[in-house]
């Protein structure tokens, strides 16, 4: 298994707002954002709250959400068949 090299504990950032999408499942299987102070972007999983968050510079989100709503993952969450 692989080290992660970007991220820390989701429980050691204290004092930000967590976010997640209204179209989140009942059960929660979403994952949540938050602003960072200095512009970078936390992202947890909602299931895992005080797991592991990956923190992303605004650019890098960006750049995710301009292919998301392009529909580049599309194939990610569409069943196989």
């Amino acid at each position: 298994m692989r080290e992660a090299y970007n991220g820390m504990a989701a429980a050691d950032l204290e004092g930000v707002v967590w976010q997640k999408s209204l179209y989140s499942n009942s059960k929660g299987n979403c994952v949540e954002f938050a602003a960072l102070p200095g512009g970078a972007v936390a992202m947890r999983n909602s299931r895992f709250p005080d797991g592991p968050a990956l923190i992303y510079t605004r650019d890098e989100m960006a750049a995710m959400l301009l292919g998301v709503k392009d529909g580049e993952f599309d194939h990610l969450v569409q069943p196989s068949g």
